[in-house]
C-alpha cells in the first residue's frame, strides 16, 4: 500500500484547505472558524454522522465502512490550535492574525485528516467505523483530556486511537516511531521567595529576596544532577526570574520564578516534585525568608502501546517504505489523555529541512500530504479489512 493515487489527485485541494487554516490562525478553543469549516467539509463528503461541541469546540465525524459486521472502531485524531507567535515565513499566505500562526503544524494535521477523511468516506473500503476526531487547545489547554472527559471514548465506542505529527529533521513523507513512553510528562510551577525589602545600601537590615531566590534556581538544577537515576531523563527549567522592583536601590521583598519540569516515568516525576517542595522550604528559610511552591501537573507522559506500535510502523512501512525508531522528546502532548482511556500509538511523519516546530520561521510542508493522508487511510483500511 503505497502513496494512494487518490491523494495525488487531491493533493492541491487538500494544500488550499490547509493554507487557509494558516492564514486564519487560532489559539487555544477559540477554534470557532477552524471547526465550522472542518464540520462543514465533513458534512459535505458524505460522513454518516458529524458532532461538534465535544471538547468545547472539537469535531467528530463518524464514517461507516461497507460493512459493520467487525464490530471494531478505529480513532484518528488531529490537533487545530495555533500558538501566540508572530510569524516570520514571509510566505504569501501568512498569518492573518497578528501574534497568532501555526507554529507546529496543526493546519497540516487538519488538512491531512480532512483528505483521509474524504477519501474513506468515498470508498468505505473497510468493516467496522472509523471516527475522525479534530482537537482543540493542545498547546497547553489540553483539549484532549476536555475531550475524553466530555465521553469521547465511550460515546462513539472507539477501541483504539492513533495520532500524528509532523517532525521537521525526518525526511518528508518518511516516518518514525517508538513504543512506550515517547513524549514527556510536562507539569509547570511557581515559587515566590518572600523577605524583607530595603535599602541597596543598607543590605544587612534585608533578607534579599533577589539572594535567596538565585540559591533556590541554583539548588533546583540539583534536582536532575544529583536526585534523578542519571539512566532516566528529566528536565527542570526556571523560566522567569522577576522582583517587585526595578529601582537601582532598592532589595526587592519578593520574587517570582516560573518554570516547568519534564520527566518520562511516574516515579521520577513525584520525585521531582518532592524534591522541589523541600528545597523551598528549606534553602529561602536558611536566609531568614520563606517560599511558597504552586506546582501544576499538566500533561502526563505519552506512552505508545506496543501492540498498535507495531501495526502502526507496519502501515508506515507500507506507505514510505521505511519507518524509523524516533528518539524520545522532552515536550508534551495531550494526546497522552486519549492514550490513557484506549490503546493506540502516535507517529512522526517527516517535515524535511524545514525551522523546527515552535520557531516564527516553522512551516508545515505540504509535499508531505500525500504521505501523511495515506496513513491515516491505512490504519482504518488495514485494522478493519473489508471482506
Amino acid at each position: 500500500m503505497p502513496v494512494k493515487n487518490r491523494f495525488a489527485e487531491l493533493h492541491d485541494e487538500i494544500t488550499a484547505w490547509r493554507r487557509d487554516i494558516h492564514r486564519h490562525p487560532e489559539i487555544l478553543f477559540e477554534t470557532h472558524r477552524t471547526a465550522a469549516l472542518v464540520a462543514e467539509k465533513l458534512r459535505a463528503f458524505g460522513c454518516d454522522e458529524v458532532v461538534t461541541g465535544i471538547g468545547r469546540t472539537g469535531v467528530v465525524g463518524v464514517i461507516r465502512g461497507r460493512s459493520t459486521a467487525s464490530g471494531k472502531v478505529v480513532g484518528l485524531r488531529a490537533d487545530m490550535d495555533a500558538l501566540p507567535i508572530h510569524e516570520r515565513t514571509g510566505v504569501d499566505y501568512a498569518s492573518q492574525t497578528p501574534g497568532a500562526m501555526h507554529a507546529c503544524g496543526h493546519d497540516g494535521h487538519t488538512a491531512m485528516l480532512l483528505g483521509a477523511a474524504r477519501y474513506l468516506a468515498e470508498t468505505r473500503n473497510f468493516d467496522g467505523t472509523a471516527v475522525v476526531i479534530f482537537q482543540p487547545a493542545e498547546e497547553g489547554g489540553g483539549g484532549g483530556r476536555e475531550m475524553c472527559d466530555d465521553g469521547l471514548m465511550d460515546r462513539f465506542g472507539i477501541q483504539e486511537v492513533y495520532g500524528m505529527h509532523n517532525w521537521p529533521g525526518v525526511p518528508e513523507g518518511q516516518f518514525a516511531i517508538r513504543p512506550g513512553p515517547f513524549f514527556a510528562a510536562t507539569d509547570k510551577f511557581e515559587i515566590e521567595v518572600t523577605g524583607r525589602g530595603g535599602h541597596a545600601a543598607k543590605p544587612h537590615d534585608t533578607v534579599d529576596t533577589t539572594v535567596v531566590a538565585s540559591h533556590l534556581v541554583l539548588a533546583l538544577q540539583t534536582i536532575v544532577s544529583r536526585n534523578i537515576d542519571p539512566t532516566h531523563e528529566a528536565v527542570v527549567s526556571v523560566t522567569s526570574f522577576h522582583t517587585d522592583s526595578e529601582a537601582f536601590n532598592v532589595i526587592p521583598s519578593t520574587v517570582q520564578l516560573i518554570g516547568t519540569v519534564r520527566t518520562l516515568d511516574p516515579g521520577m516525576r513525584d520525585l521531582a516534585q518532592a524534591r522541589m517542595q523541600e528545597l523551598c522550604d528549606t534553602i529561602p528559610a536558611a536566609f531568614g525568608g520563606a517560599a511558597r511552591l504552586a506546582y501544576e501537573r499538566n500533561y502526563p507522559v505519552m506512552v505508545n502501546h506496543e501492540a498498535q506500535t507495531d501495526f502502526a510502523a507496519g502501515v508506515a512501512r507500507a506507505v514510505s517504505g521505511q519507518c524509523d525508531e524516533a528518539p524520545l522528546v522532552m515536550g508534551g502532548e495531550d494526546f497522552a489523555f486519549m492514550l490513557e482511556e484506549r490503546p493506540g500509538a502516535y507517529i512522526l511523519v517527516g517535515n524535511g529541512d524545514t525551522a523546527m516546530v515552535h520557531h516564527p520561521e516553522y512551516n508545515f510542508n505540504d509535499a508531505a500530504i500525500p504521505a501523511g493522508c495515506s496513513w491515516w487511510a491505512g490504519v482504518v483500511e488495514q485494522r478493519m479489512p473489508a471482506g
